[in-house]
């Protein structure tokens, strides 16, 4: 008779114990990335696996920037020029990419730049890019600007993207 009500806080005390055990899907995060001379701010962004990122890109510069990330600096010509392996390539993901107020816009190609590249020539340029963080981009990313034949990359304007697991 008194054995159900025993069972049943039994079973409610290992779901409990249990749902504590699951991983939780990590809150969205959103930085503000600021592309100017000669340097990315923050220069430091950290992710986890899970999260959906959203990065507001915008040139406070004056010059053209981009911002790519990868490993690996290619060289052209002995002048940094993209990354040999692109991080959103290598995970299979396609962030998607505004403009601030929310119409479509494309990834910039570029003659011998391979990956994923947002290219915002003038000062005000704005860009926003969504993705979910996936398993195989764990670990250190670099971000690089590669703009005047790699001016900017060996100026200094390289940051690091670190995802957790």
């Amino acid at each position: 008779m008194f054995e159900k009500p025993g069972r049943i806080v039994l079973v409610m005390i290992a779901a409990i114990f249990l749902a504590g055990c699951a991983k939780a899907t990590p809150e969205p995060v959103s930085f503000t990335l600021n592309m100017k001379e000669y340097a990315f701010e923050p220069a430091q962004i950290e992710v986890q696996v899970g999260q959906q990122v959203t990065l507001e890109l915008v040139n406070s510069g004056v010059l053209p920037h981009e911002v790519m990330f990868g490993r690996n600096v290619m060289k052209d010509n002995n002048r940094p020029h993209g990354y040999e392996i692109d991080m959103f390539e290598t995970a299979h993901v396609q962030p998607t990419l505004t403009h601030p107020d929310g119409s479509m816009m494309e990834a910039s190609h570029e003659e011998g730049h391979e990956g994923f590249m947002v290219v915002l020539e003038k000062t005000g340029d704005q860009a926003v890019m969504n993705f979910e963080v996936t398993k195989d981009m764990v670990g250190e990313w670099e971000m690089g600007c590669f703009e005047q034949d790699g001016v900017h990359y060996d100026a200094g304007m390289i940051g690091t993207f670190t995802v957790i697991p």
